[in-house]
Protein backbone atom coordinates (compact mmCIF):
# COMPACT_ATOMS: atom_id res chain seq x y z
CA UNK A 1 0.00 0.00 0.00
CA UNK A 2 0.96 3.82 -0.70
CA UNK A 3 1.09 5.67 2.13
CA UNK A 4 -0.41 9.37 2.46
CA UNK A 5 2.59 11.05 1.91
CA UNK A 6 4.56 8.50 -0.77
CA UNK A 7 1.09 9.79 -2.96
CA UNK A 8 1.70 13.48 -2.06
CA UNK A 9 5.57 13.04 -3.51
CA UNK A 10 4.85 10.78 -6.52
CA UNK A 11 2.09 13.93 -7.19
CA UNK A 12 4.61 16.85 -6.52
CA UNK A 13 6.41 15.15 -9.09
CA UNK A 14 4.04 14.76 -11.24
CA UNK A 15 3.20 18.54 -11.48
CA UNK A 16 6.53 19.38 -11.57
CA UNK A 17 6.89 17.60 -14.78
CA UNK A 18 4.14 18.66 -16.47
CA UNK A 19 4.98 22.66 -15.67
CA UNK A 20 8.80 21.72 -16.63
CA UNK A 21 7.00 20.80 -19.79
CA UNK A 22 5.18 23.38 -20.43
CA UNK A 23 7.63 26.06 -19.40
CA UNK A 24 10.12 24.25 -22.38
CA UNK A 25 7.05 24.41 -24.94
CA UNK A 26 7.19 28.72 -24.62
CA UNK A 27 9.96 29.46 -26.61
CA UNK A 28 10.98 33.61 -26.71
CA UNK A 29 10.26 35.34 -29.73
CA UNK A 30 9.07 32.15 -31.75
CA UNK A 31 5.76 33.05 -33.29
CA UNK A 32 3.26 30.00 -33.66
CA UNK A 33 2.65 28.88 -37.24
CA UNK A 34 -1.01 30.25 -38.07
CA UNK A 35 -2.92 27.20 -39.64
CA UNK A 36 -6.31 27.41 -40.98
CA UNK A 37 -8.90 24.78 -40.53
CA UNK A 38 -10.45 23.66 -44.21
CA UNK A 39 -13.27 21.74 -42.01
CA UNK A 40 -14.74 24.77 -40.19
CA UNK A 41 -17.97 25.70 -41.57
CA UNK A 42 -19.59 28.01 -38.62
CA UNK A 43 -17.61 31.68 -36.85
CA UNK A 44 -18.92 33.47 -33.91
CA UNK A 45 -18.49 36.82 -34.01
CA UNK A 46 -18.44 38.61 -30.08
CA UNK A 47 -19.03 42.32 -30.73
CA UNK A 48 -20.17 42.68 -26.40
CA UNK A 49 -16.81 44.43 -26.06
CA UNK A 50 -16.45 46.56 -29.15
CA UNK A 51 -19.62 48.80 -28.53
CA UNK A 52 -18.95 51.08 -31.48
CA UNK A 53 -18.82 48.34 -33.97
CA UNK A 54 -21.90 46.81 -32.16
CA UNK A 55 -24.01 50.19 -32.98
CA UNK A 56 -23.15 50.16 -36.38
CA UNK A 57 -23.94 46.78 -37.06
CA UNK A 58 -27.21 47.06 -35.54
CA UNK A 59 -27.69 50.31 -37.65
CA UNK A 60 -26.99 48.26 -40.77
CA UNK A 61 -29.07 45.66 -40.21
CA UNK A 62 -32.25 48.13 -39.27
CA UNK A 63 -31.15 49.90 -42.25
CA UNK A 64 -31.41 47.14 -44.28
CA UNK A 65 -34.30 45.51 -43.20
CA UNK A 66 -36.33 48.76 -43.78
CA UNK A 67 -38.03 47.49 -46.61
CA UNK A 68 -41.45 46.12 -48.09
CA UNK A 69 -40.28 42.82 -50.02
CA UNK A 70 -38.44 40.35 -49.67
CA UNK A 71 -37.11 38.55 -46.61
CA UNK A 72 -35.51 39.55 -43.54
CA UNK A 73 -31.37 40.15 -43.64
CA UNK A 74 -28.91 38.60 -41.21
CA UNK A 75 -25.70 39.81 -40.23
CA UNK A 76 -24.61 36.91 -42.41
CA UNK A 77 -25.41 38.52 -45.15
CA UNK A 78 -23.98 41.74 -44.67
CA UNK A 79 -20.80 39.75 -43.74
CA UNK A 80 -21.21 38.11 -47.00
CA UNK A 81 -21.64 41.09 -49.33
CA UNK A 82 -18.61 42.90 -47.15
CA UNK A 83 -16.28 39.65 -47.47
CA UNK A 84 -17.07 39.83 -51.31
CA UNK A 85 -15.78 43.10 -51.51
CA UNK A 86 -12.13 43.17 -49.53
CA UNK A 87 -9.41 43.67 -52.53
CA UNK A 88 -5.43 43.74 -52.14
CA UNK A 89 -5.28 47.03 -50.57
CA UNK A 90 -7.94 46.21 -48.05
CA UNK A 91 -6.40 42.95 -46.93
CA UNK A 92 -2.85 44.90 -46.77
CA UNK A 93 -4.92 47.61 -44.31
CA UNK A 94 -6.51 44.58 -42.36
CA UNK A 95 -2.82 43.01 -41.83
CA UNK A 96 -1.45 46.34 -40.71
CA UNK A 97 -4.11 46.97 -38.00
CA UNK A 98 -3.46 43.71 -36.71
CA UNK A 99 0.08 44.61 -35.73
CA UNK A 100 1.40 46.26 -32.54
CA UNK A 101 3.08 49.13 -32.24
CA UNK A 102 6.67 47.33 -31.64
CA UNK A 103 5.72 44.76 -34.24
CA UNK A 104 5.06 47.87 -36.79
CA UNK A 105 8.40 49.56 -35.90
CA UNK A 106 10.33 46.03 -35.79
CA UNK A 107 8.75 46.35 -39.64
CA UNK A 108 9.98 49.62 -40.51
CA UNK A 109 13.62 48.90 -39.23
CA UNK A 110 13.64 45.74 -41.02
CA UNK A 111 12.82 47.71 -44.19
CA UNK A 112 15.27 50.39 -43.54
CA UNK A 113 18.00 47.60 -43.10
CA UNK A 114 17.51 45.92 -45.74
CA UNK A 115 17.41 48.78 -48.52
CA UNK A 116 20.65 50.07 -46.57
CA UNK A 117 22.52 46.86 -46.62
CA UNK A 118 23.46 48.15 -43.35
CA UNK A 119 24.19 46.23 -39.81
CA UNK A 120 22.74 48.95 -38.10
CA UNK A 121 21.34 47.80 -34.49
CA UNK A 122 17.82 48.56 -33.21
CA UNK A 123 19.19 51.22 -31.02
CA UNK A 124 21.51 53.06 -33.52
CA UNK A 125 18.12 53.05 -35.78
CA UNK A 126 15.49 54.74 -33.33
CA UNK A 127 18.46 56.88 -32.15
CA UNK A 128 18.75 58.05 -36.09
CA UNK A 129 15.03 58.52 -36.82
CA UNK A 130 13.89 59.96 -33.89
CA UNK A 131 16.70 62.85 -33.86
CA UNK A 132 17.89 61.65 -30.40
CA UNK A 133 21.52 63.56 -29.91
CA UNK A 134 24.13 61.19 -28.36
CA UNK A 135 25.41 62.13 -24.71
CA UNK A 136 28.40 60.95 -24.44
Amino acid sequence: MIGKDDKNSLLDGLVRKVKEKKIDQKLKNNKAVFKINKEQTRFRVDLGRDLKVLRKVLDLLERANNKEYGRKITFKDLAIWGITKINSKDMKKIQAASMTKMEKVERFFNEYKAKTRGGITLGKFLVKKLNIAQLV
